[in-house]
C-alpha cells in the first residue's frame, strides 16, 4: 500500500490528467448537450494526454467516464440523454498513465438549479473537505469517515453506506476502503507514502440507494437527488496532497 516516490510521481500526473479533464469538460456541461457527447469528450482528452480512460470496459463498463444526473448517486452510463435545465450532473473520471491510475468525480449544475440541489452541491463538497482535513500519519482510516458523517448529518443529508473511497495505484481499486462514516480511531492506521481515494456520497433525502436494472447504475430509494465528490490524495509526512487538482 506504500508507493514509492517513482510510483507517487506517476500517480500526480495521472491524477492531473483526471483534474484537467475534468476542467475541460466543464464547459461543455450546459443544456442539450448528451451524457454519451460528454463521454467521447473525455474519451478524446484523455487519450491525447498519452493516458487510457480506467473505467472503459473495467469489469464490464461500457465507457469512459460515469454520468450521474440528479437521483443517479454513481455510474450512470453515458446514453442519449439531454441534459436540461436545473439538472445536476456528476462525472466520475478516471486516467491511467503509464499503469497507474487517476480517479477524481465532481458533481456540476446544469444551467440555473434550485435552492435545494444548490445546498446538497455545496455541502458534499465541504464534507469531502472536511474528510481530507483530518488526514494524517498516525490518523485512522475512519477518522476520515466520521469526519464526512458528522458533517453530512449536521446539515441534514442522507449518507450512503454501501459505496466506499479507496486505494489507488496499479489497480483503480486497491485497499484500503475509505468509508465515508464511521467510529473515530478505529481502521487502518494512515500512513506516508498511502494513495487513497475519499469520495462522498450524500443524499438530499434517504441514504437508501438501490441498483437498476443495466447493473451498474444505483440511484436514491426516494428519487431525491444525490451529489458526488472525490479526491486521490497522498498522505505525506505532516498531512496530504491531492493528486487530482482541479
Amino acid at each position: 500500500m506504500i508507493k514509492s516516490s517513482e510510483e507517487i510521481e506517476l500517480l500526480r500526473i495521472a491524477g492531473q490528467i483526471v483534474g484537467d479533464t475534468h476542467n475541460y469538460l466543464k464547459q461543455f456541461i450546459k443544456p442539450g448537450i448528451t451524457t454519451k457527447e460528454l463521454d467521447k469528450l473525455a474519451y478524446d482528452y484523455i487519450i491525447s494526454r498519452d493516458a487510457t480512460p480506467s473505467f472503459l470496459n473495467y469489469e464490464g463498463y461500457p465507457a469512459s467516464i460515469c454520468t450521474s444526473v440528479n437521483e443517479e448517486v454513481v455510474h450512470g452510463i453515458p446514453s442519449n440523454r439531454v441534459l436540461q435545465e436545473g439538472d445536476i450532473i456528476s462525472i466520475d473520471i478516471g486516467a491511467c498513465y503509464k499503469g497507474y491510475h487517476g480517479d477524481s468525480a465532481w458533481s456540476y449544475p446544469v444551467g440555473n438549479i434550485s435552492e435545494e440541489k444548490k445546498y446538497l452541491l455545496e455541502h458534499t463538497e465541504k464534507s469531502l473537505y472536511e474528510g481530507l482535513s483530518v488526514i494524517k500519519p498516525g490518523m485512522k482510516i475512519c477518522d476520515i469517515g466520521y469526519a464526512i458523517e458528522q458533517y453530512a448529518l449536521k446539515h441534514k443529508l442522507g449518507v450512503v453506506k454501501e459505496l466506499v473511497g479507496h486505494g489507488v495505484g496499479k489497480h483503480l481499486h486497491e485497499s484500503p476502503d475509505v468509508p465515508n462514516y464511521g467510529k473515530k480511531n478505529t481502521g487502518m492506521t494512515l500512513r506516508k507514502g498511502m494513495v487513497i481515494a475519499v469520495e462522498p456520497m450524500l443524499n438530499l433525502g434517504t441514504a437508501d440507494i438501490y441498483i437498476l436494472d443495466d447493473d451498474w447504475t444505483i440511484i436514491t430509494a426516494d428519487d431525491k437527488p444525490s451529489a458526488h465528490f472525490e479526491h486521490t490524495i497522498v498522505v505525506t509526512k505532516d498531512g496530504y496532497e491531492i493528486l487530482t487538482k482541479r
